[in-house]
């Protein structure tokens, strides 16, 4: 796995690097936003995820977010200081997948990189074919393959790799209502932590590009979780 992590305090960077190494990864630091924004638009192919801290000179995290999703659906994790939940629902609002808040156990982002990058596009296996990693409904075609989504027909906007993922997950099981917990540790891969509002955002951002004016297909079951419904 190659990561770019965007973070202008060295010293945490040296920390993580030692975990980076011990796991095999290959990694990149960037001190500067604007540098670390250049640095992967020159080879955006190059880097399975990054890691963006909020707070970075010449270009602030959110800004490098933004920029980012206008091309490319990199896996990306936030990293933050700030303790306001509205750092950290706009930081997924803007396009992130997760987020972890400073001061952070090393161990604790490990286990967040390997569950964004689980089941994103790059870790379909070669050998996977389109019939059995494509789902077909009334509406929707949906291929790990591809990494693409179609309504009748027609592809729909590019889904972030977790966006992606939660849908795939909760079209494999239609009607079947799921709780914020469960979509965690199934979607994400870690067992709940308070982090309710990653789901949420997720859901909110799915329903911007998959709803119409009849059909919302994402469906909340109050008190409960969330849904998949093609029927009304």
């Amino acid at each position: 796995m190659k990561l770019l992590m965007i973070e202008d305090n060295e010293s945490v960077c040296k920390m993580v690097n030692m975990f980076f190494k011990k796991e095999g990864f290959e990694s990149v630091f960037a001190h500067d936003g604007q540098e670390g924004l250049d640095l992967f638009k020159a080879t955006p192919e190059y880097f399975d995820i990054l890691i963006v801290d909020l707070m970075l000179p010449s270009l602030d995290g959110m800004s490098i977010v933004m920029a980012i999703r206008e091309f490319s659906n990199v896996p990306i994790i936030i990293l933050t200081a700030k303790e306001s939940e509205a750092d950290q629902v706009l930081g997924l609002e803007l396009g992130a997948d997760d987020y972890v808040t400073k001061p952070f156990n090393a161990l604790t982002l490990m286990a967040r990189i390997k569950a964004v990058s689980r089941r994103s596009s790059s870790g379909v296996k070669k050998e996977e074919t389109e019939d059995t990693d494509t789902l077909t409904t009334e509406y929707f075609k949906i291929s790990r393959v591809t990494h693409e989504l179609f309504y009748k027909g027609t592809a729909l906007a590019a889904l972030t790799p977790k966006e992606f993922d939660l849908l795939y997950f909760l079209m494999e099981h239609p009607r079947q209502v799921f709780s914020r917990e469960q979509l965690l540790e199934h979607v994400w891969g870690y067992q709940f932590y308070g982090d309710e509002r990653t789901v949420d955002v997720h859901i909110k951002r799915l329903r911007k590009k998959i709803s119409t004016e009849s059909h919302s297909f994402i469906h909340t079951v109050w008190g409960v979780g969330y849904k998949f419904d093609e029927t009304e």
